[in-house]
């Protein structure tokens, strides 16, 4: 029951990053500068360590599997990435 817990947190609190990277991106595709872009992907990099490390450095406190947590984060960031991915490609056609 614990790692079940831990991985919902964890989908939780990656989602929650997805969605702020998803948001950097929409912000940036719409200048259309390739700086921007460059940009943006290391501000993703930096919301996807900062996640990430966040689970890491919290491992003592949390009252779970801090190794499910940081599996479900890093699923939650793939997939947001992806859904995100495909509504910008379908929407941009």
């Amino acid at each position: 029951m614990r790692l079940l817990i831990g991985v919902l947190v964890g989908l939780v609190w990656g989602a929650l990053a997805g969605l702020l990277n998803a948001f950097i991106n929409q912000k940036l595709l719409a200048r259309g500068s390739t700086n921007a872009l460059m940009a943006g992907n290391l501000l993703r990099l930096i919301v996807d360590f900062a996640a990430m490390a966040a689970v890491y450095l919290l491992r003592n406190l949390l009252p779970f599997s801090w190794e499910a947590v940081l599996i479900g984060t890093a699923v939650a960031l793939s997939l947001v990435t992806i859904v995100f991915a495909f509504r910008y490609g379908k929407n941009s056609k």
